[in-house]
């Protein structure tokens, strides 16, 4: 499930870069998204296995619990097997950071769906997008694209998140950290268990 908010105003932003890990996905395997029996888009990928679902919500970010909530009671996907890909802004720029639960960590749509959910056992990959200028609203912040600098970063970025999600479709979870979360863009190492 790749957090984002809907509509092209919003294509690009440091929010959605949960859509842009789903849209990577789904170009990689050649296929389109469609309508869901929620209010999301989804694509099936069968190239990573039976029952293999990429989904975007389109009840923006804040209220991404409600398209999750109802897409795993329709599919019937255990909460084991949901993988969330959001924007973090506690991260530094294209830094990923996988974790099988926790907290929502101050992110809403993290929020919503441990809410709809009811517990915080469901997988979730940040994806680092930078802090920016500590005087800035963060809710600019969030909402605002990429700088051109930092397109390149990010799209490595993206690249690496889509591949840990085909992992997350092979593998255990803690298997799927430990090549995740060992992995650093800015070869200064992550400590193990980060």
């Amino acid at each position: 499930m790749g957090l984002g908010n809907p509509g092209p105003q919003y294509r690009g932003t440091r929010h959605n870069i949960g859509f842009a890990v789903a849209d990577e996905l789904a170009g990689r395997h050649q296929v389109g998204f469609v309508a869901a029996p929620a209010e999301a888009l989804m694509a099936k990928i069968h190239a990573l296995g039976p029952g293999v679902l990429v989904a975007k919500p389109l009840t923006f970010v804040n209220l991404s619990g409600q398209a999750v909530d109802e897409l795993c009671r329709y599919f019937r996907v255990e909460v084991p097997d949901l993988l969330v890909v959001a924007d973090d802004v506690n991260l530094p720029l294209g830094r990923l950071r996988l974790r099988a639960r926790g907290s929502d960590g101050g992110h809403n749509g993290l929020r919503s769906i441990i809410e709809r959910l009811g517990t915080e056992e469901f997988a979730r990959l940040r994806v680092g997008v930078g802090r920016g200028d500590p005087q800035r609203d963060l809710a600019g912040h969030v909402l605002a694209r990429f700088e051109p600098d930092e397109r390149a970063e990010v799209e490595t970025a993206v690249g690496r998140a889509a591949d840990a999600a085909e992992l997350f479709a092979a593998w255990d979870v803690e298997r799927v950290m430990n090549a995740v979360n060992r992995e650093d863009p800015s070869g200064e190492g992550t400590e193990p268990g980060a």
